[in-house]
């Protein structure tokens, strides 16, 4: 039997490299996918159960998902990067550090306008805050760390436990996070660039 024209040796040949790339690609943005949920989970400071119970998972699924024992899917990767406050898109992407622009998107609560500065898995998050009057008193919270903010423009009073210092435009302030805590607008709008740890994410953010 006569060999096949070399073009077709060479077409098999290319569909071949085609099919073990595209193989080796997959593998690759499964590790990625994996490694990026485990880092998210642990930079939260989550276990797997308090994991789980955010997604509605078990805790022996997302250990299997983290350690490659299970096959990421659809069912399970949405309730993950909901719970984690993440975009699919994002544990999906494969393009590295090349895109090192972050393009924010505004999040809005009562009387105030978040932008998050900074990417979901860095250890210190940065926040512009866009503050306005209220009638209602603002919540205070507590958690561990020490919150930073800088007020960029209007006034704002930083409310710790009993005591309410007026922080100007122009002016900064720290504080430890385990006394009673919050922030509001004096007199009109205000503009905040706030920087947290973990901590404060979780309370300031996803609480």
């Amino acid at each position: 039997m006569r060999n096949p024209p070399l073009a077709l040796q060479d077409s098999q040949g290319i569909d071949d490299c085609w099919e073990g790339a595209d193989m080796a690609a997959d593998h690759d943005i499964e590790h990625t996918v994996r490694t990026r949920l485990r880092t998210l989970r642990t930079s939260f400071g989550w276990s797997l159960d308090e994991l789980a119970g955010r997604a509605n998972l078990s805790a022996s699924t997302i250990s299997r998902i983290e350690t490659g024992k299970r096959t990421i899917g659809l069912d399970v990767l949405l309730p993950l990067a909901a719970a984690l406050h993440v975009d699919v898109g994002e544990l999906l992407s494969v393009d590295g550090d090349d895109d090192v622009v972050i393009r924010p998107t505004a999040r809005s609560g009562q009387g105030h306008t978040v932008w998050m500065l900074s990417r979901p898995t860095a250890s210190t998050s940065v926040m512009k805050m866009r503050l306005t009057p209220t009638r209602r008193a603002p919540q205070q919270q507590v958690h561990p760390g020490r919150d930073w903010f800088f007020v960029m423009d209007g006034r704002v009073s930083l409310h710790l436990g009993d005591r309410q210092i007026v922080v100007e435009q122009g002016e900064a302030a720290e504080f430890a996070t385990m006394t009673p805590h919050a922030i509001s607008a004096l007199g009109g709008p205000a503009e905040l660039l706030v920087l947290f740890d973990r901590d404060g994410q979780r309370a300031h953010v996803h609480g």
